[in-house]
């Protein structure tokens, strides 16, 4: 068979009225328990404009720079242990309005690729809707270091493929033509991870 006969036999086979299953090959790479894998997520975060911290004691200090605090209604109380400012809750769901005028959001995430740099929100434990991550121009996000995963693969699957998802790739960013930088346009302007090993109470 020549390659354009196997084309047309193709075409007809997915034109036909009940076309067969067709087996997709899924055997992507995988790194699983690389050693360095937080490291390289800190360094394509910080190559994206993220500030990384690490620690119970660094999230503190962040909270502390915060006046009004935007939180998912479930986030852990250690999390707030000791912040004086003013939370909002965001039940009942918080406007856009209200969410424009807070200091920053803290939240947590599902999964972070270290090969990409990128922290996968999807609504879940810490997480909340997507619109609380999206909206205040700063996102505190509390990333526990087994959720730092090597390759997207192995990211996709600990997700949840019907639960909307909010893919970040350090601070909100778009250039023009022209290349001028502009941050800020599509969400936060400024993100901040705080890393914490599960020997942390906040990993806990």
């Amino acid at each position: 068979m020549t390659a354009r006969d196997e084309i047309l036999a193709r075409l007809r086979t997915a034109l036909a009225d009940s076309p067969p299953p067709v087996h997709v090959p899924r055997r992507y790479r995988r790194v699983h328990d690389r050693p360095d894998l937080v490291e390289v997520l800190i360094d394509r975060l910080e190559d994206y404009r993220a500030v990384v911290h690490r620690g119970i004691d660094a999230l503190a200090g962040l909270l502390a720079e915060v006046d009004r605090l935007a939180v998912p209604t479930d986030i852990p109380a250690d999390w707030l242990a000791g912040y004086a400012g003013q939370v909002r809750r965001d039940a009942p769901p918080l406007s856009p309005a209200e969410l424009d005028v807070v200091d920053a959001v803290l939240t947590g995430c599902a999964v972070a690729v270290a090969d990409t740099g990128t922290i996968i929100l999807d609504t879940g434990p810490a997480q909340g809707r997507r619109a609380l991550t999206l909206v205040p121009d700063r996102h505190i996000c509390v990333v526990r270091t087994d959720q730092v995963v090597g390759l997207l693969p192995e990211a996709l699957a600990r997700l949840d493929p019907r639960a909307p998802q909010t893919w970040i790739s350090g601070p909100s960013a778009t250039s023009d033509i022209e290349l001028n930088r502009v941050e800020g346009v599509h969400g936060p302007r400024r993100l901040e991870v705080v890393l914490v090993g599960l020997d942390d109470p906040l990993g806990r």
